[in-house]
């Protein structure tokens, strides 16, 4: 009995024709570089619409106001209403829940009486969680047929009611950090003193300018100028200091990893428009670590909440800009050690 084998048939062209060998060698290189864009393309999808797509209320902490009774009708309606939206921290009144809020130790709360419901928000720390807040309370005092009322205590400026100011400053942040890095490397090539200065003065200038457009043409701020100008040419240098130092230490791949890094990791996981809180859980704790979701974070504090909440994101911000100096520090030094290494090599063989 003879064994036969079935060969596969070879790679024909457009044409019908039998590919020779160097065109089956084209078309798999083809066909292999579209599945992998293809691949790509699906993995931005979902990195920059999956945050927005699964985002929503997660145990963000809400203040509850009430006696022992109504309070405690009052919770199991909520997490009935909304369970796993709230985490719920119980005050002894109005005006010490309305201070937790400004100080954002809570998000908003519910004070539940003999008058009905009323709902305290914040809608400068987020718009979206101040509507999911006030909207929770309209449900809940439908239901239990009471009147509702609503208070924003940190209300958004008049001029830009919906945040969209602070809300846009994702991308601006990510290209004041990524091009002036690549335009102070080619105007200053045989100076790194006159590079970094001319990064630390564009993020200057930089933090100056989206204040100046935050705050007059937009109107998105109403006072804090020099705080959001500040905390914006911090978080310019948070972007702009690491990436030359990893051009400096690597070359152009240390730059492009950095630069894809911030632009499609930071970017869509920095909840500048919602805030963190609003992110899946964990995305927004990873957002915070990188500079756009800091950034983001610090302007929103300064800008509203006289600093408060934004210690952290100040102090991550500082930590990107000192690591970015020492990789640069390094890469100067092995820069100079190579080319010492190269002028020695040459004068020994001449």
């Amino acid at each position: 009995m003879t064994a036969t084998t079935e060969l596969a048939p070879a790679p024909r062209d457009p044409e019908g024709e039998v590919a020779p060998p160097r065109k089956r060698k084209q078309l798999t290189k083809l066909v292999g570089m579209t599945v992998a864009l293809g691949a790509v393309l699906a993995i931005l999808l979902a990195i920059f619409i999956l945050p927005s797509l699964k985002s929503g209320p997660t145990d963000l902490p809400v203040g509850l106001v009430g006696s022992s009774q109504e309070a405690d009708r009052f919770e199991e309606a909520l997490t009935a209403s909304a369970p796993g939206a709230y985490h719920v921290q119980e005050f002894t009144d109005q005006a010490t829940l309305v201070e937790a809020v400004r100080g954002r130790e809570v998000v908003g709360g519910f004070v539940v009486g003999p008058n009905g419901v009323h709902s305290v928000v914040a809608s400068a720390g987020g718009g979206a969680i101040a509507q999911s807040v006030s909207a929770t309370a309209q449900a809940i005092g439908t239901a239990m047929g009471v009147p509702v009322t609503t208070d924003d205590v940190v209300a958004l400026p008049t001029t830009d009611p919906s945040g969209i100011g602070i809300g846009g400053l994702a991308f601006p942040l990510v290209f004041g950090g990524i091009v002036p890095v690549v335009a102070f490397r080619t105007a200053f090539a045989r100076s790194n003193t006159w590079k970094l200065v001319g990064l630390l003065t564009f993020s200057v200038v930089g933090g100056l300018v989206v204040a100046t457009v935050l705050r007059f043409p937009f109107g998105s701020i109403d006072s804090a100028f020099l705080p959001v100008a500040g905390a914006m040419a911090l978080g310019i240098a948070a972007m702009a200091f690491p990436l030359t130092g990893l051009q400096e230490a690597f070359g152009g791949k240390g730059f492009t990893i950095g630069a894809m890094s911030m632009m499609f990791l930071g970017n869509p996981f920095a909840g500048i428009a919602t805030t963190a809180a609003w992110l899946p859980t964990g995305l927004g704790a990873f957002g915070q670590i990188l500079p756009p979701g800091a950034t983001g974070t610090l302007v929103r504090s300064v800008a509203y909440f006289g600093g408060t909440g934004g210690l952290t994101a100040g102090l991550t911000l500082g930590a990107w800009v000192v690591v970015g100096l020492a990789v640069h520090a390094i890469g100067t030094r092995r820069t100079r050690k190579a080319a010492r290494a190269v002028a020695a090599a040459e004068v020994a063989v001449a």
